[in-house]
Formats: structure tokens, C-alpha cells, sequence
């Protein structure tokens, strides 16, 4: 697996999972369940991972789409 988008904005971790789920890639949402720890104050970030194979195709529909992917 490979971290494919680092925000702390739970909308765009919708929008790409659903961009992806549009495109037949895979995704995790990770680190969603981190409110109980930080207090539900959206300070800790969310990460989306997704299969090594499919990363490059992956980041491409996010930039197509105004996602900027983790590097």
C-alpha cells in the first residue's frame, strides 16, 4: 500500500475516494477514527492509501481533478 493523499479535510478524502471508487481503483481510508484522540478539533491528518500498482493511474484522476497527491 502506498499513501496517496494527506489532508485534514474529511471532503476531500470523500471526493477522492469516490473519484477513485468511479475508476475502479481500490482505496483505504486511513487514520479516521483519530477524533477519539485528538478531541474532534480535525487537527490530526487523514490518509488514503492505495495498492502500489495502481498509484500512478490513482494520482492521476486526483490531478485531473484538482487533488494535489502526496509525493
Amino acid at each position: 500500500m502506498r499513501e496517496l493523499l494527506r489532508t485534514t479535510d474529511p471532503t476531500i478524502i470523500a471526493f477522492a475516494t469516490a473519484l477513485l471508487d468511479g475508476e475502479g481503483i481500490d482505496c483505504f481510508p486511513m487514520d479516521v477514527h483519530m477524533s477519539v484522540l485528538e478531541g474532534s478539533i480535525g487537527v490530526l491528518p487523514r490518509r488514503l492509501m492505495v495498492r502500489d500498482g495502481e498509484y500512478a493511474h490513482a494520482a492521476i484522476v486526483l490531478r485531473d481533478n484538482g487533488i494535489v497527491p502526496s509525493e
